[in-house]
């Protein structure tokens, strides 16, 4: 009976570590789109679109990567990420720039769902308030 209940509980393990193999992953080149900025102060939309190219790797169980915007009337801007995290099917990271010697952080958290990532980035609105807006990435071909 002993050696029953061993091969059941060494079945489940080996179940559980499967699935832990295979979880979701976030590796490759992420593509979205968001409404620029209306120009009016309002920060709603109406602006030209800015597109944002997101690349990850995950090695040895750690996930990394960076981000590239589009810049403020220049060349792309890229920004590595920090505090990258991925459990199950969420992903989550931080953004970090300095613009006029002013440092803004933008936290981006999603779910991750074969060739897509639909999730919400937190960043610091101008009246002080948390600005959050949705995005939703494809990985690229």
């Amino acid at each position: 009976m002993k050696s029953r209940t061993r091969c059941v509980a060494a079945f489940f393990a080996a179940c559980l570590l499967s699935a832990a193999v295979f979880a979701a992953d976030p590796s490759g080149t992420w593509k979205w789109t968001m409404q620029g900025r209306g120009g009016g102060g309002g920060g709603g939309g109406g602006g030209t679109p800015r597109e944002s190219t997101l690349t990850l790797a995950m090695k040895d169980g750690k996930l990394t990567g960076k981000l590239t915007t589009p810049g403020r009337g220049g060349d792309p801007t890229s920004t590595e990420i920090t505090q990258a995290a991925i459990k199950g099917d969420v992903i989550s990271f931080t953004v970090e720039r300095e613009f006029n010697g002013n440092k803004f952080v933008t936290k981006y958290s999603g779910k991750l769902a074969g060739d897509t990532i639909t999730g919400e980035a937190e960043s610091p609105g101008r009246d002080g308030q948390t600005m959050k807006r949705e995005w939703n990435a494809k990985r690229a071909k």
